[in-house]
Order: C-alpha cells, then structure tokens, then sequence
C-alpha cells in the first residue's frame, strides 16, 4: 500500500525543522483569488459568473448551479478547483443557449452562500486551466510566526521561490486517492473507472513530488542540470539543455527560468543527469510508471519550482498575514509547509 513519505523541505538545512503553526481556523483565513487575464465579451450563449464561495468546493458549486439552471454539469465550466475552506474567488461559465437565467439566481445563490461578484456573456465555455494565477491572502498563527523566526524564512522563500510541490489534498484524506490511483493502473486504467482522469493525475502528483525531493535532497532543485527541460517563468514555454552554461545558472539564479520534472507518460525520456532521476523514478515505482505508460497518456513537464509574485508579509499581535500569487496549478500548502509544522503540509 503506498502512503506519503514526508518530502525534503527546501529551508530546513538551513533554518532546521519550523515550529508547530495553524492556518485555515477559518475560511476568512485563507482567501485565494482566481485570476484570468482577460475578461468575458459581453455577448455569447455561456453565462459566466464571477462568485464568491465559503466552506464549499468547486464542485459543489458546479452542482448548485447546474440544478438551479437546469443544465449538466458538463455544460458548467471552471478553471481552476478551489478549497473548500476558504473564501474562494472564481469565474464559472454556464451554456444557456437562447436563455436567461433565472430571475431570482443571484438570490438563490447567496441563501447557499455564494455571492455573485460579476456576470457576464461570453461566446465560448470557461476552459480548465486558463487563469494565470491564483492570488492568496493567508493568516498564520501559533510558535512559528514569531517574525524572528518566520521572517528569514520568509525572505528565504522570496529570494530563491518554493518548491512547486502538488499539496496533500491532491491525494486524498489518507492518502486514499495515490491508493485507489495504484489500484486502477495495476489492472489497467480504462477510461470508466476515471471520467476525469483523477486517478491518472493524482499518481502523476505522487511521482512528481517524489522527484522534487529526491533533487532537493541533492540540493538542485533550482539549479539546471545536464539534460534538463527548463521553463521561462510566468509562461509554459520549455526548452532542454544538454550541458549546464553559466549564464543559464545565472538565469535561474534570478528567478527567470525554472527546471522541471516529468509528469510520467508516454513520451521520449530526459538524458543526462535528468534522465538519471527519471531512471530511479521508474526504479522506485515501476508499477505506477508502467501503468501511467499503458494508459496512454502523454508525458509532461511541470516547474519544479514557483516564484511567489507580488509577496507581502503583515505581523500582527499573535499572527501574520501573508499576500501573494502564485502560477496556476501551484498549492499555497507549498508555500505554508516551508513556514509552519502542520499535519496537513507534512
């Protein structure tokens, strides 16, 4: 049964292991604001809707809304899944082709606890993954904010970025997630057992993570080396170097590009030194990697770094606020587990 190790953190050989912390007491201590960067035409048969959520996931909202619209939830887009606990900002489209929605919608909702921020027609549906980045406004407490602790730490991670870490609520309370995800490849992935490929993406996750460490505990996790794919930041555009050049570790130094590690799939391998941790990758869980392999889906390539954009740090009496953004797809638990010792970011 495969279980979560606990992942090398990128300050602890320098500031040691953090103190205890807590953060999310309550959702108004963990708002996350979903950034497209553009704006919806006026005009179209999706209704997008900008909304605020409380104690609620994405999908719950899905639901809501489809039953209040009466549509599909295939016929409801979003970009990005957001927390439960929290106060969640986000766009979310709905197809009304030739329609309204209903007169009392913005009512209804906000009696569930949704508020309607924004609406608007566009031509076209809200696809996954078209925000740039997602801005969080964090609320840490307990012995590790005390700022001659947190706050080298903090200017540590601003300096050099986080570790793009997937965050345990990736893989399920447990763990149970990477489980069922192990059970699925090892008979053979069909697409019924897993509509929406969250078993393929939660053992890519798992690999992912398990690489990042393994660099970490080598100490290059932000430094490009031979064979390596980097990607230029805030862009998805990657290029692969054969040999390691100053001015490429000059580059990385200053935040600009970033190496990656493979999300396993089909696809040509890395070489060099690269290619070496995906062969001890495939090593440790030849299982996971064959079945990722046999299901067809396509390799890819993710930061193994993030750099936080716009970082503010406010201390207050017993806490501190933390303000920042990070590119679509990183996890603030990232961010969090660097600075606190907390059951949830292990």
């Amino acid at each position: 049964m495969l279980d979560l190790p606990t992942w090398q953190r990128s300050l602890t050989p320098t500031f040691g292991v953090p103190a205890p912390g807590q953060y999310r007491a309550r959702p108004e201590d963990f708002i996350v604001d979903e950034q497209l960067d553009f704006t919806p035409e006026e005009h179209g048969e999706h209704l997008w809707l900008r909304l605020e959520k409380r104690n609620q996931t994405t999908l719950d909202v899905v639901k809501l809304l489809g039953r209040l619209c009466g549509v599909t939830p295939r016929d409801i887009g979003y970009s990005g899944m957001k927390d439960r606990v929290a106060v969640a900002r986000q766009w979310l489209s709905v197809h009304l082709p030739g329609r309204e929605a209903p007169e009392d919608l913005t009512a209804t909702l906000g009696t569930a606890g949704v508020t309607v921020l924004a609406m608007a027609r566009h031509p076209r549906k809200l696809k996954r993954g078209v925000h740039r980045t997602n801005h969080f406004t964090l609320r840490l407490s307990g012995d590790a904010v005390r700022p001659n602790d947190l706050l080298p730490r903090w200017e540590a991670l601003c300096a050099q970025g986080v570790p793009n870490y997937f965050g345990h609520q990736r893989f399920g309370a447990g763990a149970r997630n990477l489980q069922r995800a192990a059970a699925v490849l090892a008979k053979g992935w069909r697409k019924r057992d897993d509509r929406q490929g969250m078993m393929l993406s939660t053992a890519r996750s798992f690999l992912f993570n398990e690489l990042l460490s393994a660099r970490l505990a080598d100490g290059n996790w932000c430094q490009p080396v031979a064979g390596d794919t980097l990607m230029l930041d805030g862009t998805q555009s990657v290029f692969t170097i054969d040999d390691v050049e100053e001015r490429l570790v000059a580059r990385a130094a200053a935040l600009d590009v970033h190496p990656t590690g493979v999300l396993w799939g089909v696809g040509g391998g890395a070489g060099g030194d690269a290619g070496r941790y995906e062969a001890q990758l495939a090593a440790r869980h030849p299982a996971l990697c064959a079945g990722l392999e046999q299901s067809g889906v396509k390799r890819g390539q993710r930061a193994l770094r993030a750099r936080l954009i716009a970082p503010q740090a406010t201390f207050e009496q017993e806490s501190v606020l933390l303000s920042f953004a990070l590119p679509r797809g990183s996890f603030a638990t990232a961010v969090i587990g660097e600075l606190i010792h907390h059951p949830d970011t292990a």
